[in-house]
C-alpha cells in the first residue's frame, strides 16, 4: 500500500476510533440476550433503548452497510476502510447495529439487479432498520428444487395477482415485507420465475408461524390468497428472476456461514468442559474430549480464516461465487459438532428440558442442540452445497 494511502488509511482509523468511543453506548457493553437483538422494522421493540440510539447512529453514518453507495444510504466504505471499521468495532466488543435479511440478502441483489428508483426506495430503509423484510423461497414442494415452485403470478393488467404458498419463511411473523419467488410461467422451469416485492400487510398474506422441536418458533408457513402486487415491484426482468434468486442464495449462504449459526447458546465449549467434567492443571480431566475439543478449536479457528479470505475474495471480485456453498457445508457441520461436544460435556445437565436442577445455560443448550439439526437444511440442504460444489467448483459433470 503506498504512504499516503496508509497515511489516509491511519487518519480514518484514528478518526472511527474516536467516534465509536464517543457514540457507542456503555450500557451495551453486557452480553446481548436473545430478546435484544436489533431486527428493527415497524413492530420492533426495544429492550434496551440505547440499542436504538446505537442504530440510529450506525445509520446516520451509513455504517450499518458500510460498503453501500452513499447514494443509498450506505457508507461508502472502500475494501480496507471496512476492515478497518469491522477492526474497531471488535476492539470496543460492540453489538451488532442492526440484524438484517435485507442487509445480508436482499440489498446486495438490488443493488446488482433492481432499477434505480427501486434502489432508492428500498435501499436507505434497509439501512436504516426501518423495514424487516423475509424470505418467500422454499415450498411444500419445492425445497432441495426450488425451481419447481408452484406460487402463481398472473398479470391484471395494472397489477400481479399472487396465489400460493410458502413454507419455512423466517420471522415472516415478524417481517413488513417479503422479497418471493413466483412461477410467471408455467411452460417453463427456471425461465419461468420472478422476483416480486411486496408488503405483508397487503390483504391476502396469512401467516402461521411453526413450532420446531427446540421450542422456538422463528420459522413460518406463508400463504397467498389473490395478493395484487403493483408491477413496479417486479424486480428484475419478467422471467428473470431466477439469476437473482441464484445470486441472493451465495449471499445468504456466506452470511450464515460467518454468522456461524448461533449454536451453543453463547456459551464457550472448553470452558464448560472444565467446568461440568473436571479440570486438572488447567486442562479438561478427560483426555479423549480434551482431544476432541482441540481438535475442533483448530478447526473452528482454520475456518474463521477462511470465512475472512473469502469475504475479501467476494468483495475484490464484486460478489460471492460457488464456493459459499463450500463454506455453508463446513459451518453446518462445524456447528453441530460443536452442539454435540457441548451436550456431551454437559453430562446428565444436557438432558434437561425444563424444571429444577438443571443449569438454565445448559437449558439453553440443549435447545441449541436441537436447532442445530436444521443447520444442514437452511440456505440449501447439504447435499445440494455438495452438488453445487461438484459442479461449480469442481468442475465435475453427471454421468449419464
Amino acid at each position: 500500500m503506498a504512504d499516503s494511502a496508509q497515511t489516509d488509511l491511519d487518519a480514518f482509523r484514528a478518526e472511527t476510533r474516536a467516534w465509536l468511543e464517543q457514540n457507542y453506548p456503555k450500557s451495551l457493553s453486557a452480553p446481548m440476550a436473545d430478546d435484544e437483538a436489533p431486527w428493527g422494522g415497524r413492530r420492533a421493540q426495544w429492550a434496551n433503548p440505547d440499542a436504538k440510539l446505537w442504530l440510529d447512529r450506525m445509520a446516520a453514518k451509513g455504517w450499518t452497510a458500510p460498503t453501500w453507495p452513499k447514494a443509498y444510504g450506505g457508507g461508502g466504505l472502500t475494501r480496507d476502510e471496512d476492515r478497518v471499521l469491522q477492526q474497531e468495532l471488535i476492539r470496543v466488543k460492540a453489538r451488532p447495529a442492526l440484524m438484517s435479511f435485507g442487509i445480508w440478502m436482499l440489498g446486495p441483489v438490488l443493488l446488482e439487479y433492481a432499477s434505480e428508483a427501486q434502489k432508492l426506495k428500498f435501499l436507505p430503509p434497509i439501512v436504516r432498520g426501518e423495514i424487516r423484510w423475509c424470505q418467500g423461497y422454499s415450498e411444500p414442494g419445492a425445497g432441495s428444487d426450488l425451481a419447481g415452485l408452484q406460487t402463481r403470478c398472473e398479470d391484471r393488467g395494472d397489477h400481479y395477482l399472487v396465489n400460493g404458498q410458502k413454507v419455512w419463511t423466517s420471522y415472516a411473523d415478524q417481517a413488513d415485507w417479503i422479497f418471493c419467488l413466483v412461477r410467471t410461467d408455467a411452460s417453463k422451469k427456471h425461465e419461468g420465475i420472478s422476483f416480486l416485492l411486496f408488503d405483508m400487510k397487503t390483504p391476502g398474506v396469512e401467516v402461521r408461524p411453526i413450532k420446531l422441536i427446540s421450542g422456538s418458533s422463528p420459522f413460518c408457513e406463508t400463504f397467498f390468497d389473490d395478493v395484487k402486487v403493483p408491477k413496479d415491484q417486479l424486480v428484475g426482468r419478467l422471467n428473470g428472476g431466477w439469476d437473482i434468486a441464484k445470486r441472493l442464495l451465495q449471499y445468504e449462504r456466506q452470511n450464515i456461514s460467518a454468522s456461524g449459526f448461533g449454536g451453543g447458546a453463547g456459551l464457550e465449549l472448553e470452558e464448560v468442559a472444565k467446568q461440568f467434567v473436571g479440570c486438572v492443571e488447567g486442562k479438561i480431566a478427560d483426555p479423549d474430549l480434551r482431544a476432541r475439543v482441540a481438535e475442533h478449536r483448530m478447526y473452528a479457528k482454520a475456518f474463521a480464516l477462511t470465512v475472512r479470505r473469502a469475504e475479501a475474495e467476494s468483495k475484490a471480485a464484486k460478489g460471492p461465487s460457488a464456493a459459499t456453498s463450500i463454506i455453508k457445508y463446513a459451518a453446518a457441520k462445524l456447528n453441530q459438532d460443536r452442539s454435540e461436544l457441548m451436550i456431551e460435556a454437559l453430562g446428565t445437565q444436557g438432558l434437561g428440558w425444563e424444571g429444577e436442577g438443571f443449569d438454565p445455560e445448559a437449558l439453553k443448550a440443549t435447545r441449541a442442540w436441537l436447532r442445530s439439526k436444521g443447520n444442514s437444511i437452511e440456505g440449501g440442504t447439504s447435499e445440494v452445497n455438495l452438488n453445487v460444489v461438484a459442479k461449480r467448483v469442481l468442475g465435475l459433470l453427471d454421468h449419464q
